[in-house]
């Protein structure tokens, strides 16, 4: 009996997408030609038994077809955010600006998928605990937000389109 290996949506926003399938073609093309080259210059030294530039390149080949294997499945497992102007409730792809209660501070935050976080430009995943307590919240709500160094209070103070 053969198991089914369970299937992760990526959630993508336009820019995301274009941003994997950019880096696909930069590693099936570019790379790939750079590391073949490199293999064959290796090759041509000889005894491969002993040749650590033939193990690196050997090993970045490795590494490229694994990285080619999983943006590839990206991209057959997708959904792209729809980046709508309705911001009568937080969405994904919606920028939210919330008010930290305890830092007496406001950030604001563009709610994508997990593939796309990158918390220290400001980018939180819907799987986040922030971004998993605002889902489907209202401007004026206040949430409580589990972390790992204790709970945080914030009022969402404004929700944007992505555009802005």
């Amino acid at each position: 009996m053969s198991e089914k290996k369970a299937v992760k949506t990526t959630h993508l926003t336009k820019k995301g997408l274009e941003n994997i399938e950019k880096e696909l073609n930069l590693r099936k093309g570019e790379m790939r030609r750079e590391i073949a080259d490199r293999l064959d210059a290796a090759r041509k030294q000889g005894d491969l038994s002993e040749n650590s530039e033939y193990d690196e390149a050997k090993e970045a080949q490795s590494q490229n077809e694994e990285k080619i294997k999983e943006l590839e499945e990206k991209l057959e497992h997708y959904e792209l955010i729809d980046e709508d102007s309705d911001t009568s409730t937080v969405k994904m792809g919606h920028r939210v600006v919330l008010y930290d209660c305890e830092y007496d501070e406001e950030d604001e935050y563009y709610l994508v998928g997990s593939s796309e976080a990158d918390p220290l430009n400001g980018k939180i995943s819907n799987e986040s605990p922030v971004g998993a307590a605002i889902l489907g919240r209202v401007k004026g709500d206040e949430v409580t937000v589990k972390t790992p160094g204790g709970e945080a209070k914030y009022i969402i103070r404004d929700i944007k389109p992505a555009a802005n």
